[in-house]
């Protein structure tokens, strides 16, 4: 990993995208696990059905995963300063998510050269499903 330069970096400059296979009953199942989030309704269709849902869906906390993946592929986990999300839909059964974000703020705090970046993920069809930001010290 090539650690990018505070005085280099420019606000509009977009991180490094990260794509991700189609969403599917495995990724579903093994993230339950991994979180400890049972829920049935991301695991089990037919309770998925029977309050409402096509089938069963993505746990929003498996999209922030995979922004939290986003940054630690640009920047080291230690440099994370602060990471905040907001869902804004659903990711089904074969949404094939993409994650990116960009630089919108360079400043300094507590000593350190620090930029804000906006992150998302969204879906093939360019839906927003997750939408957040994060600040990095550089």
């Amino acid at each position: 990993m090539i650690q990018p330069s505070y005085d280099a970096m420019q606000v509009g400059d977009p991180l490094p995208a990260l794509a991700l296979p189609a969403v599917d009953r495995t990724t579903l199942a093994l993230f339950g696990g991994a979180s400890g989030d049972h829920n049935p309704i991301h695991l089990d269709t037919d309770f998925a059905r029977r309050a409402g849902m096509p089938d069963v869906f993505a746990q929003g906390m498996l999209g922030m995963a995979w922004l939290g993946r986003l940054l630690t592929q640009w920047v080291p986990q230690a440099r994370l300063r602060s990471f905040d999300v907001r869902f804004q839909g659903i990711t089904h059964l074969g949404h094939r998510i993409a994650c990116g974000g960009r630089v919108v703020e360079k400043f300094e705090a507590a000593g350190e050269r620090c930029v804000r970046v906006e992150i998302h993920t969204a879906n093939q069809f360019g839906e927003t499903r997750i939408a957040g930001e994060a600040v990095v010290a550089l």
